[in-house]
């Protein structure tokens, strides 16, 4: 099985990835994926995905093999497919972290081993399972969460997670930046109800959470004015909290002053860091999961 979207897992699926996160955030003593190796092939720069995913598998008794772009023959103009199958005779799964989702599609195409997306421009489902684990630890089973700002990658993720798990969530983007409708459809397949708006403020109204995200992902920068003067309405600050006793979830790398006040940041509302720990334990069960 392949992981390339949060619904590539089954609801039943996705709970017991969730279980084992939370089992292994407890004890990781054992190990349980020994003699097992991650190859983990970047096409973008990270600090989370990588070191997580390095950490994660050394905690559970494997290896994983960092594969930058440039450091492979992929870089010399090798066709995906045959990255795919050479990496398949090592490797008992591959991680990949690319610019293009098709590129994912074609590594699990000619792929014998599971391959996991650490990111792609349609996809972010490794973080979903972190931001999830984090809203079911800080809330319970029966959340309510606001998505603010851009409806990029993580947000299509986390809305079709979130609705899996049974959550209830607002979203509010402006129309330039809002979520592919496709998302809401995929979302309406399961039990959580998403709701849409243009409104910052009627989104976190009755929110347990606030849920935001760079307004300039990479790829976008010769956008960044543009979408700067849309979304500036979207910013997560003291005054759109206001009333409430939401917390806020940032995936990370965040741009102070942007999307998310550093007031906000690094206030007793944040709970950014549980966020970014839960990375490691989510995928984690993901890889108990899949191999």
């Amino acid at each position: 099985m392949h992981f390339l979207t949060i619904d590539d897992l089954t609801p039943t699926e996705l709970d017991s990835v969730l279980t084992s996160a939370r089992d292994l955030k407890g004890d990781y003593d054992g190990t349980p994926l020994a003699d097992t190796s991650l190859a983990m092939l970047f096409e973008k720069a990270s600090t989370r995905t990588r070191v997580s995913f390095e950490v994660g598998m050394t905690k559970l008794g494997g290896h994983a093999v960092f594969l930058g772009k440039d450091d492979i023959q992929l870089g010399r103009g090798e066709p995906v497919q045959d990255t795919a199958r050479a990496l398949a005779c090592y490797a008992d799964a591959v991680m990949a972290r690319v610019d293009d989702h098709e590129t994912l599609e074609t590594l699990a195409s000619y792929s014998d081993i599971p391959v996991v997306n650490g990111l792609s421009d349609e996809s972010h489902p490794v973080q979903t399972l972190a931001d999830l684990l984090t809203v079911e630890e800080v809330v319970g089973e029966d959340a309510s969460v606001a998505w603010v700002g851009d409806g990029n990658n993580v947000a299509a993720s986390f809305v079709v997670g979130a609705a899996m798990r049974g959550h209830d969530v607002s979203v509010a983007t402006p129309d330039a930046y809002a979520l592919d409708g496709g998302v809401f459809d995929r979302a309406s397949d399961y039990p959580g109800t998403v709701t849409a708006t243009a409104d910052p403020a009627e989104a976190v109204a009755d929110a347990d959470i606030v849920y935001t995200d760079v307004w300039v992902s990479m790829g976008d920068e010769d956008e960044r004015e543009e979408r700067l003067d849309a979304l500036q309405p979207y910013q997560v600050n003291e005054e759109l909290l206001v009333g409430t006793n939401a917390k806020v979830m940032h995936c990370l790398p965040a741009h102070r002053g942007e999307e998310i006040t550093e007031s906000v940041l690094e206030s007793e509302r944040a709970v950014v860091w549980r966020q970014a720990e839960n990375r490691m334990h989510g995928q984690n069960g993901l890889l108990l999961e899949l191999v």
